[in-house]
């Protein structure tokens, strides 16, 4: 349970850490779909990747204050 302490108080003191990582993910998709990468781009892996760490950030964010 020892880095579950450490993600917390790592999220606690960079709160806006997760949703400009969400934003870069969603922006990697974004170019990604100009190359035909196959299974990557035919899911939008990055875009729902982004999605997921940005909303889980900011719930995080929130509850850590």
């Amino acid at each position: 349970m020892i880095w579950l302490n450490r993600i917390s108080s790592f999220i606690a003191r960079y709160k806006g850490l997760p949703v400009f990582l969400a934003v870069g993910l969603v922006l990697l998709n974004f170019v990604l779909q100009f190359w035909d990468l196959g299974w990557v781009t035919d899911l939008n892996v990055f875009l729902h990747l982004g999605i997921v760490v940005g909303l889980v950030g900011l719930l995080l964010g929130e509850a850590l204050g």
